[in-house]
């Protein structure tokens, strides 16, 4: 008699074998639990890593920052001026430039000369004080040659390692060819014995010329007349040159401010059989102001400006023009002139003044203090990181940039 099990349908009968672990070829029952996922702290360190560079990036790159474009003005100027020599508010300086031009032309003939040499030197003073030389002194050349200044001069004050100076002409003590000395130094035998002696020295950068003793070459008069008119066209702009050269940095030359004196040097004969050396010379003085010194001055002295004082500086001097009685000499002390024109004044930015203004403000309130600020046309804020909108309290970590200045 058959005995009837259970039919388990075919689809069952795996997992069925799993569960009762049975034999026959099956597989024994593997029960295993799942773990449970572990916690991310390394992805969550690197992502913290990141933020916390990201951010101390910001706050290291992190910028308080004010671009200041300088203000400027044009006023007009007619006005009386005052200067004093190398003091007070408005001081100033004179400057000199002297050259030479020399043209060869055809003689007419010949005459009798005794003539004596000429020429220029550069007079030095070390002493901190002006040293005033008496017309007619001595300046003798190593050689034993003397040649003698015929107006008296004051050298300004120097130091050893940039002397006062002061150029001016020397006429030899006797005729003839021999006193047509090479560039040379020279001693002032009046200071022999005394402090000056080694303090108040000269050179000569060119040669003597004009002495000579017997039979010259002569020139026409026309001729001669035409070939020294052509010499100082030619030297107009080398001496506008050598001036430009004498101003020293912070200082302007004003239009009018100058005046140029020309000397007909003696004609010498030329290393060309039958030609003459025609000789000119051009001696320029000007009239020079420290920079900011002048436009403060003309600043103060414009109506309805509101200049209260701020620094300033002439950008342009090309729309000025000077005019004066008398130009100053040597030994002048104060120099009265008046000024006519367009002045272009601007304004010179005082970093810690801005950096002051702003301290501690928020963008808006720096944006409307500097709207006060006469110096500043225009301003520009940088403040990062983007959500910072406060300027630092200590106006030195504060940057401010001068744009065109």
């Amino acid at each position: 008699m058959r005995t009837l099990n259970d039919i388990i349908p075919p689809s069952r009968r795996k997992e069925t074998g799993h569960l009762t672990g049975g034999t026959s070829g099956r597989e024994p029952l593997n029960l295993s639990v799942d773990k449970p996922p572990k916690f991310p702290y390394t992805t969550l360190g690197v992502v913290a890593l990141v933020v916390a560079v990201s951010i101390g990036a910001l706050f290291y790159f992190s910028v308080a920052k004010v671009e200041v474009t300088p203000g400027t003005v044009s006023a007009a100027v007619q006005n009386s001026f005052t200067a004093s020599k190398s003091t007070g508010s408005l001081p100033f300086e004179i400057v000199t430039s002297q050259k030479i031009a020399s043209q060869s032309v055809k003689s007419s003939g010949s005459k009798t000369v005794n003539s004596s040499a000429s020429g220029t030197i550069t007079v030095y003073n070390t002493q901190t004080k002006s040293q005033k030389i008496i017309a007619n002194t001595r300046f003798a050349t190593s050689a034993g040659f003397i040649f003698r200044i015929r107006s008296a001069i004051t050298v300004p004050g120097g130091t050893s390692v940039k002397p006062g100076s002061i150029t001016t002409n020397v006429y030899a003590d006797k005729t003839g060819s021999s006193y047509n000395v090479g560039p040379t130094s020279f001693t002032v035998p009046g200071f022999a014995g005394t402090s000056q002696e080694t303090m108040v020295y000269a050179r000569s950068t060119e040669a003597m010329t004009g002495g000579a003793s017997g039979t010259v070459p002569i020139v026409d008069a026309t001729l001669e007349e035409q070939a020294r008119n052509a010499l100082k066209t030619a030297l107009t702009p080398d001496l506008l040159e050598g001036i430009n050269k004498q101003i020293p940095p912070g200082y302007v030359l004003i239009s009018g401010a100058m005046t140029t004196v020309y000397e007909a040097l003696d004609s010498v004969p030329s290393s060309t059989t039958g030609m003459v050396d025609i000789k000119e010379q051009g001696t320029v003085t000007a009239v020079i102001f420290p920079n900011t010194a002048l436009a403060e001055k003309i600043a103060y002295s414009v109506s309805g400006l509101g200049y209260q004082g701020e620094q300033v500086t002439l950008s342009s001097t090309g729309n000025l023009l000077l005019a004066t009685m008398n130009m100053p000499g040597p030994d002048t002390e104060t120099f009265s002139f008046t000024l006519a024109g367009t002045a272009s004044l601007t304004y010179t930015v005082d970093k810690s003044r801005i950096s002051a203004a702003v301290a501690g403000k928020t963008r808006s309130a720096a944006e409307v203090a500097l709207t006060n600020y006469p110096e500043v046309k225009r301003a520009v804020i940088v403040l990062r990181p983007f959500w910072r909108q406060t300027f630092p309290q200590d106006p030195s970590s504060i940057t401010v940039i001068v744009t065109g200045q």
